[in-house]
């Protein structure tokens, strides 16, 4: 949208510069809603490919590589990560730059830790470099600074992921043999009731986690399941759209759902919805918005802005019912880019965890 554009040019000037002032508190809706003029469109009908599409896509607006994982430590105590690293085109055109800078790529990566008691966050931003930010394809790698995955081959698996503040540190191992989930119409994701904006979005739901993860100075020793979205637009988001509400959960060890909502910015009420219920062998199946049903039942008040913290969806041509309750209701991620993102936990028709993401509530 058109605050975005403060953003990014907030971003870049700061960066530019070598200045430390954070850039101005924006939503994550209105920086991904950026108008795609210039930049290379979403087609339908456009094949994604494995390994090459784990790479970046610079000559589109917007890129995210986004994990979340539900862990268990030593005491059978649960706790969730978080790791994300976005990619934001400057300008549509590469400019010739000094030595290795990629003046028109930008990097910034989100970290966080949450247990029902504490939730930590942190980020990093630079423009790409070799040396600072960036993404390779020969072994794959996603990397700001120390914040990195990486891989021992072109595909994302197996790979080790670490990243550390000063309130908390992870160092995982994350392995996966089951196949990417193309989200949409063969990874053609539509945003918008009138088909006018889409991305082009697949999955790993299926990744077993393993390692340790260190939160205020104690070492715990983890294990449990990730699920990494692979996302890249050049334009997310219309004007008339102020956020979205995105659920990733996990019904038993071979089933996974995926539920996002999109809301209209003058009424709140839903633009547009989907979902997707996937199964470990590769198979899946998509739901249209009059086949979900989407409802808020409690919300939590932090620092002005109230977040809707307990769900109930529902899918009743597959038997699912359940409610959906974050694990700590305060996981405010509290960013230059503000959102809520936490673990959650799911009751009724089917037991299980998962994430959930909410955006558009500033």
């Amino acid at each position: 949208m058109r605050h975005s554009i403060m953003l990014v040019l907030a971003l870049s000037s700061a960066l530019l510069i070598g200045c430390e002032k954070k850039a101005p508190e924006e939503s994550l809706g209105s920086w991904l809603g950026q108008s795609e003029q210039n930049y290379t469109p979403v087609v339908k009908g456009k094949a994604i490919t494995f390994p090459n599409d784990h790479d970046a896509h610079p000559d589109f607006r917007h890129e995210w590589w986004y994990l979340t994982a539900n862990l268990t430590d030593e005491q059978g105590k649960a706790l969730g990560i978080q790791w994300t690293q976005f990619r934001v085109a400057v300008d549509p055109q590469e400019k010739p730059t000094n030595g290795n800078w990629h003046g028109q790529q930008m990097y910034m990566a989100h970290s966080a830790v949450t247990t029902d008691t504490v939730h930590y966050a942190d980020e990093k931003w630079s423009r790409a470099h070799p040396e600072l930010a960036g993404v390779e394809s020969t072994p794959f790698r996603v990397f700001i600074d120390d914040w990195q995955w990486r891989s021992s081959t072109q595909d994302m698996f197996p790979a080790t992921l670490n990243a550390r503040s000063k309130e908390f540190s992870y160092s995982l191992t994350l392995t996966s043999s089951a196949p990417y989930q193309k989200q949409g119409v063969q990874g053609y994701s539509v945003k918008s009731s009138d088909n006018s904006v889409a991305s082009y979005y697949y999955s790993q739901p299926f990744i077993q986690v393993s390692g340790e993860v260190t939160i205020d100075g104690h070492r715990h020793n983890v294990t449990g399941q990730g699920w990494i979205d692979r996302e890249w637009s050049s334009q997310f988001l219309l004007d008339s759209q102020q956020g979205w509400d995105w659920f990733a959960l996990r019904l038993n060890k071979q089933t996974s759902l995926v539920v996002f909502q999109l809301r209209d910015s003058s009424t709140g009420e839903t633009n547009y919805a989907h979902a997707k219920l996937m199964n470990e062998d590769g198979s899946g199946q998509t739901f249209s918005q009059d086949e979900i049903t989407l409802s808020a039942k409690e919300h939590t008040s932090i620092e002005g802005s109230s977040y809707p913290t307990i769900w109930h969806i529902q899918i009743p041509s597959q038997q699912i019912d359940v409610s959906v309750t974050a694990l700590n209701p305060m996981a405010k991620m509290p960013l230059t880019v503000p959102y809520w993102e936490g673990p959650v936990n799911i009751s009724g028709s089917h037991s299980g965890n998962g994430y959930m993401e909410l955006t558009g509530y500033n």
